[in-house]
């Protein structure tokens, strides 16, 4: 696992654990919510690098 998807992955669960302590995830839509939240920040995280990848460098 790349240093990346660890961050990744820790971000996810901070974000999950945050929306369980103000109770806006329960124990029901855990999976659901942690694949979602997991889809996203990978989605903005390796987005965001393979732009920085395209622009050329001055």
């Amino acid at each position: 696992m790349s240093s990346i998807d660890e961050l990744i992955l820790r971000s996810t669960k901070e974000i999950v654990v945050k929306f369980i302590e103000t109770g806006r995830v329960g124990p029901a839509g855990f999976q659901e919510t942690f694949k979602a939240v997991y889809k996203t920040v990978e989605q903005t995280v390796k987005g965001f690098q393979e732009d920085e990848d395209a622009e050329p460098s001055e």
